[in-house]
């Protein structure tokens, strides 16, 4: 009953956490009905075989035995090279029933017959397809699956994201509920309240707040659940045919579970703090915070400190290419953020004093940077939602366009070549030779080794018709060995693979499932994930030509070359056009994901700022009153409280800029380990922007904030203009 009845009293301080819970769960709704969709997506009915009950593909996948605890498991591969459906067994179908085939290509055929026969028929030389599962044989399969991956990887970030700046945003408020709330919680212990019954009261508040928020963003989810969908369509992440399935409801009960556990998470450790209230609080009257770093959040974060930063010490030194990953590098500054704003309060006073607030004359000056640095819980609760947001923008955005420039720089070194032939015009084509210049065609393909015995990986591989011809065009990070040696049996490998001994034999299956014993001759640096293994033309029966890279001799016209290559067929580009092209600074799927996720923070960041400021001005009615008794005008209180919030949001930036400094410069230090091209790549525009927004939010609220705690003018207020205050500085 108390906690009811203070919920009808104190329902405005409660309101920042009411609308966080319902946005994050209207959120996590929404993106778990689009998950569910991606992980059972809808029947596709089969395009290119539509007519017929069963299709015939070839050997499309490599098995492999691996070991699985005490026993072993059969572990299959797409191959690079899929088996066409040969000759002899299209005679056999024949003798079945009507052979429907694709034009030329054989990689399928339909067959009109029972599939128990064609079964028996096929054997192990196909895959025999039936019902809906024939849609694997359209060639848009492949590209569907691929999409659908990537909506998974997105929806995914952005829930786990989402789910995180809920707990902080919520914990943040509450804390600062309780921290205006202290004189109240003292007057209920005078009163003969236990700490049990306070903290009882809080909690109660929490599990209201989250049952009612949690309620209402299940329906706003549910809602805005088909506007993400086509949004997701419209640019580009999922297939033109992605949509919900109406039947699912797990995402909605999980979001409202989750609504009501993150309301109590981040009311716990503010509850703990509420039932720790003396009586004499209730006797207290200055605005000065002490107490507020308690040796338990000080173990709390400089616990969290220490791990954050192992855990990056510890990637950086035992796996060096997880910290190139965006499922990384999304997740990893959540624990420094967190650190950091546990320790918030001790931090404020220093970045204040980094602020050059001397150059502002006269009492408002001197007011706010000692009440910035006084009113500790105020200023760290208005810089905490701006901490998480300049965090995430610098740690995501930054992360991906360092790794992005990284991968562009890297391919940039890696060839000699002045041009590059792609396209249908070199498909097919083994050598072209053109008077004066160097011409090495290669082709896409895969290799496959079983590594310890309990993992089958696949490599990707290019294959190279004139091994001399590519070592004068390209330009590899090798470390051991001489490219020059790739011969038939032998291949090229990087540091990633377990053995990478220049001279020791490997034992692979390449990509099209032949199993072969070659010799490793040259071993490349890791670098960021893009260099592959190389074989020759012999071991990737199959593969065709898809790129010819061109280097020019000296005193050679580059006009002629250029219309040589052009007459051959094929898109003739520079070699830099061809790597703005296949390189691009960040995909547009990559880059919506992320501002997706960087849209969620900011604007649980203007929730939190407004509601933070708006409860700190009602609850400074007398002292803002007390000021124009002292001589200042509207204005200069106004400017007063909205200078403190313009300190706030400096010092969540300093911080928030602090934690992705770290989180670049352990991405640095990774492509460093690598020995790969080492930047770092600052979004200063957009990191510029989330500032930006926090400031005019922060600005609006707390105008509005300082007009609702003077409330009316005070009984005749001085005419000077803060005659007082200047003196007692003097």
């Amino acid at each position: 009953m108390l906690s009811l009845s203070s919920l009808r009293t104190r329902w405005v301080s409660l309101l920042g956490s009411f609308v966080a819970v319902a946005l994050g769960v209207a959120v996590m709704t929404a993106m778990g009905l689009g998950l569910a969709a991606a992980l059972d997506p809808p029947a596709r009915p089969p395009a290119r075989f539509a007519s017929s009950p069963v299709v015939v593909t070839g050997r499309d996948t490599l098995t492999a035995e691996v070991r699985r605890g005490a026993g072993t498991a059969l572990v299959s591969k797409p191959l690079a090279h899929p088996h066409p459906v040969d000759s002899e067994l299209v005679r056999e179908l024949r003798e079945l029933g009507t052979v429907r085939m694709d034009g030329a290509a054989r990689d399928a055929v339909g067959v009109d017959a029972p599939a128990s026969a064609v079964r028996r028929v096929v054997g192990d030389r196909g895959r025999v397809l039936t019902g809906d599962d024939r849609h694997q044989a359209d060639p848009s399969a492949a590209r569907d699956a691929e999409a659908l991956v990537g909506v998974d990887a997105l929806l995914g970030t952005a829930t786990g994201v989402t789910a995180f700046v809920s707990v902080f945003v919520t914990a943040s408020t509450f804390a600062f509920v309780v921290a205006l709330r202290r004189r109240e919680f003292g007057l209920l212990r005078m009163a003969g309240a236990t700490p049990g019954q306070v903290r009882r009261m809080v909690l109660g508040e929490a599990v209201a707040v989250g049952f009612v928020a949690s309620a209402v963003g299940c329906a706003l989810g549910a809602r805005g659940a088909p506007r993400l969908v086509r949004a997701l369509v419209d640019g580009g992440v999922a297939p033109s045919w992605f949509t919900l399935r109406a039947s699912v409801n797990w995402p909605c009960q999980v979001a409202f579970c989750t609504g009501v556990l993150v309301a109590l998470g981040g009311a716990w450790a503010a509850a703990r703090r509420a039932g720790r209230v003396g009586p004499v609080e209730a006797l207290r009257e200055a605005s000065v915070d002490t107490g507020v770093m308690p040796w338990s959040r000080r173990v709390v974060g400089y616990g969290l400190l220490a791990c954050g930063l192992g855990l990056l010490g510890w990637l950086l030194w035992t796996d060096p290419a997880a910290l190139l990953k965006r499922k990384t590098y999304a997740t990893q500054p959540m624990v420094l953020v967190t650190a950091v704003a546990v320790l918030a309060p001790v931090l404020v006073r220093p970045v204040v004093r980094l602020l050059p607030l001397g150059r502002l004359s006269g009492a408002v000056g001197l007011l706010i940077r000692e009440n910035a640095g006084a009113s500790l819980r105020r200023t760290a609760a208005v810089a905490a939602p701006v901490l998480v947001t300049v965090a995430l923008a610098g740690s995501l955005l930054g992360a991906a366009a360092t790794v992005t420039e990284a991968k562009a720089t890297e391919a940039r070194e890696q060839t000699r070549a002045q041009f590059v032939v792609t396209g249908g015009g070199v498909r097919g084509v083994r050598e072209v030779r053109v008077a004066g210049a160097t011409v090495s065609g290669s082709a896409s393909t895969a290799v496959f080794v079983r590594e310890e015995g309990t993992a089958l990986v696949r490599w990707d591989a290019r294959a190279v018709s004139d091994v001399a011809a590519f070592a004068s065009v390209a330009r590899l990070p090798v470390v051991a060995g001489d490219v020059r040696d790739l011969d038939d049996r032998s291949i090229v490998v990087n540091e990633e693979w377990e053995r990478h001994e220049v001279g020791s034999w490997v034992r692979v299956w390449l990509g099209d499932r032949r199993a072969a014993r070659l010799r490793i001759v040259a071993v490349l640096a890791r670098g960021t994930g893009d260099n592959g293994a190389y074989v020759t033309s012999a071991n990737a029966a199959g593969a065709v030509v898809d790129r010819l890279d061109v280097r020019v001799g000296r005193g050679v016209d580059r006009a002629a070359v250029v219309a040589a290559l052009r007459s051959s067929g094929g898109t003739v580009r520079s070699t830099s056009a061809w790597l703005a092209a296949t390189h691009p600074r960040t995909g547009p799927q990559t880059r919506l994901g992320l501002l997706v996720v960087l849209g969620i923070a900011l604007v649980y960041a203007g929730i939190s700022l407004a509601a933070t400021l708006l409860m700190a001005g009602s609850a400074r009615g007398a002292e803002l009153r007390s000021l124009r008794l002292a001589g200042a005008t509207g204005g200069q209180v106004v400017r007063v409280v909205v200078g403190e919030a313009v300190v706030g949001v400096w010092v969540g930036a300093v911080l928030g800029g602090a934690v992705a400094g770290v989180n670049l410069v352990g991405v640095a230090a990774a492509l460093g380990r690598l020995s790969a091209p080492v930047g770092v790549v600052v979004p200063w525009g957009l990191v510029g922007g989330c500032v930006g927004a926090c400031l005019v939010v922060a600005c609006c609220a707390s105008a509005l904030a300082s007009a609702l705690g003077v409330g009316a003018a005070p009984v005749r207020p001085a005419r000077r203009r803060w005659a007082l205050l200047p003196a007692a500085k003097a």
